[in-house]
């Protein structure tokens, strides 16, 4: 990975191999990022994604091991008790045309990710909602 800040906004390539979520965490400590929207493009495989299932209160988790273009990788970073906070979605196209996405856990540059990360002034902080089972932003 590389990556260039100017200014408010840091330009970041993931190369084969990376693995998106922890690149990025990695470019957020480094930069002292508190507050960001992210979006992305690329190729990607072995990618967990999941969709929240309010009724159980968690996840249900799916993992592509197959070649897919990243068509939008989008979020922001924030932070839960002092510490950096990633909350990332993705879509993929896979081989046969099939569009797949979730929450992101975790994949692989395939090829390589172009992220923008457009820092913003200020910060906020999640705590953990009980009443709908997810880490939400407060101010």
């Amino acid at each position: 990975m590389e990556y260039k800040r100017f200014g408010n906004t840091v330009i970041a390539r993931l190369d084969i191999g990376d693995e998106i979520t922890a690149a990025l965490k990695q470019v957020a400590e480094a930069e002292g990022i508190r507050l960001a929207a992210v979006s992305g493009i690329g190729a990607c495989r072995n990618t967990e994604v999941g969709v929240f299932d309010p009724e159980k209160g968690g996840y249900n988790k799916f993992f592509y091991e197959d070649f897919c273009e990243i068509t939008s990788l989008s979020g922001t970073f924030t932070t839960m008790d002092g510490k950096h906070y990633s909350h990332l979605h993705i879509t993929l196209a896979a081989g046969d045309g099939r569009i797949l996405g979730g929450h992101l856990f975790g994949s692989e540059i395939a090829l390589t990710g172009e992220i923008v990360i457009k820092i913003i002034d200020g910060e906020v902080n999640r705590v953990f909602n009980p009443g709908i089972g997810i880490n939400q932003i407060t101010f």
